[in-house]
């Protein structure tokens, strides 16, 4: 099936149930406002979806759990035991279900509370990070409780696994998501990726392991640092057991919005995944996974927004060098996409794995030689860990409508790769969503997915179309994007003239020290002696002070130069213009 079907197929179901599950919201009016809504919505909805995919087995816990009692079992013989019994690796032991709490109206906040109890410690754990006894307290005492529980067991919300599967519920949330953030004006773009650039970004991270997955299947590990809902784990999921079924991959993630963590490890408990694998905390501060390696990483962690919250635990870091994670340097204190990008690259399996990461424009450019983000740069270059940067078309994501850029870094680069770096321009690779959502105007259709793998799988200079689709794909050598920042002096004269020399070298003035940007692909000298030194012979470089730096000047290097128009042509249309002028004028006059 093409990788946009599963999308196209299950949109309108997914939208409509999202729409009947967030109508429940109407009997909060009054004692929540509209913005905190997907405070209770979210993990109610999480609660029914556990509810309705323990309901076969019910009887079989409550059977096994009254046995346990009388053998005084312990702890991890009852944990055990009633996972088992439930099929899942959580359970409720509770004789309650959402369908005999409603039997019992009286005594629904004392028989609620029973119910939440019976709960496995893991389901505990992802109600705890909902904050969901505050909400509890709130709906009893608004008188609320029952009428919720009522429409969440109505036939429109049944969440059994049967009727929606791991992938349809994981669109469910996330539409409940957009939704909640539209409501609090928060951008939904915070919480997730969308599913095309998901698609995408798979697409790049397998594609040269394809037919090994085929043969073979897949029994990796997967990482996202920034897991939001667990989304991108999610499709990379699904793409390598479309490839082979028999693939296995085993994830893991963390999560510093403690909403959106509860929702990935409930979908992945329902999955029957490594829920254990997914970790509450700010990545850049609480690293959950030290000294982990990871065969995939996948993540679009945020830009422009800064790490002054997490400074001191990431400076401390940074002075172990590269035992930590952060030895090539630090970026600017206002944007730590880059620390992401570190953390990703001291995760990757030696030998094997593969990110594929999205950053904004200023991890191209940003900071001059020696800077932070420039020796950040330097090191993953140097290092030759850079296979390719793709640039996707703007107005793609919901929450921004600037260029963005995927990443893939490797360390397992093919040979044909070796010591180079591909640039894929695929900013004119779109189509136009017929409805906007948020800042995403465009989408990637099966067609743009296919042309940008294909330019990335060739990996050579060449001009892809389709149509109005155009990607364009540029190889260079690793050293093209190096520089050297050589400080260039004017010699101190005497009043003849004649250059002041200190034990044999000539001395700077003051006021007049200049610098050159030399490609690291000339020599040094040449270079001077022909752009610098014969339009001022007193000049003089102090190599002391050279530095090293790598900037990826993107734009520059996609620039198609359109030539103006002539102004034969303009003063034809002016001259057009103004007769139809003269025409309209007389027929408003007469």
């Amino acid at each position: 099936m093409a990788i946009n079907e599963l999308q196209k197929q299950t949109n309108v179901n997914i939208q409509e149930k999202a729409n009947l599950i967030w109508e429940i919201a109407t009997h909060l009016v009054g004692l929540y406002k509209p913005h905190e809504y997907g405070k209770v919505i979210l993990p109610m909805t999480v609660l029914k979806r556990f509810d309705d995919a323990l309901a076969s087995t019910k009887q079989k816990v409550l059977d096994t759990y009254n046995k346990l009692c009388d053998m005084n079992a312990d702890g991890e013989i009852f944990d055990g035991a009633l996972c088992n019994a439930s099929g899942y690796t959580f359970y409720n032991y509770s004789k309650f279900d959402f369908a005999r709490l409603l039997a019992d109206p009286q005594n629904i906040a004392e028989n609620f509370e029973d119910y939440i109890k019976g709960f496995s410690d893991n389901i505990k754990d992802i109600l705890t990070n909902f904050n969901f006894d505050d909400e509890l307290k709130k709906m009893v005492n608004g008188n609320v409780l029952y009428v919720v529980i009522q429409e969440f067991n109505s036939k429109k919300a049944d969440m059994s696994p049967d009727k929606i599967t791991s992938t349809d519920m994981g669109y469910v949330f996330e539409e409940l998501i957009r939704k909640f953030s539209e409501s609090y004006n928060e951008e939904a773009g915070a919480h997730f990726t969308s599913r095309d650039i998901i698609y995408l970004m798979t697409e790049l991270l397998i594609s040269p392991e394809k037919d090994e997955i085929v043969e073979n299947g897949c029994y990796k590990t997967a990482y996202d640092m920034t897991m939001g809902t667990s989304q991108m784990l999610g499709c990379l999921t699904e793409r390598v057991k479309e490839i082979n079924p028999d693939s296995e991959l085993t994830c893991f993630g963390q999560e510093f919005n403690p909403e959106t963590y509860a929702i990935a490890k409930a979908d992945m408990l329902i999955k029957g995944g490594n829920a254990s694998g997914m970790k509450y905390g700010d990545t850049l501060s609480e690293d959950a996974y030290y000294g982990y390696e990871f065969d995939y990483i996948i993540s679009n962690p945020p830009f422009g927004i800064d790490w002054k919250r997490e400074k001191d635990a990431v400076d401390k870091e940074a002075k172990l060098g590269y035992d930590g994670r952060f030895g090539p340097g630090l970026p600017q204190i206002s944007d730590g996409q880059l620390l992401f990008m570190l953390n990703g690259v001291k995760k990757l399996k030696e030998g094997s794995g593969r990110m594929a990461i999205i950053q904004n424009g200023s991890s191209l450019f940003t900071g001059d030689a020696g800077s932070g983000p420039s020796e950040i740069r330097k090191y993953l270059i140097e290092q030759d860990l850079v296979e390719a940067i793709i640039q996707l078309p703007t107005d793609l994501f919901y929450n921004t409508g600037i260029a963005t850029y995927i990443w893939v870094i490797s360390k397992d680069k093919a040979e044909h790769r070796l010591g180079k770096v591909q640039l894929i321009d695929a900013s004119k690779c779109f189509v136009k969503r017929r409805k906007n959502i948020g800042n995403k105007r465009v989408d990637l259709d099966d067609n743009c997915i296919e042309m940008i793998v294909q330019a990335y799988n060739e990996c050579k200079d060449e001009l892809y179309e389709n149509g109005n689709l155009a990607v364009e794909s540029k190889v260079f050598d690793n050293a093209f994007f190096g520089y050297t920042k050589v400080t260039v002096e004017t010699a101190l004269t005497d009043e003849n003239g004649k250059q002041i020399l200190k034990k044999g070298k000539p001395q700077p003035t003051k006021g007049k020290t200049d610098s050159e940007i030399i490609p690291l692909t000339e020599d040094v000298g040449e270079y001077f002696n022909k752009n610098v030194l014969p339009y001022n012979p007193l000049t003089f470089m102090d190599r002391t002070k050279d530095k090293i730096g790598y900037e990826i000047p993107f734009t520059r290097l996609f620039y198609k130069f359109v030539a103006p128009r002539s102004s034969d042509e303009i003063f034809a249309e002016f001259k057009t213009l103004s007769i139809e002028e003269e025409k309209l004028m007389k027929e408003i006059l007469e």
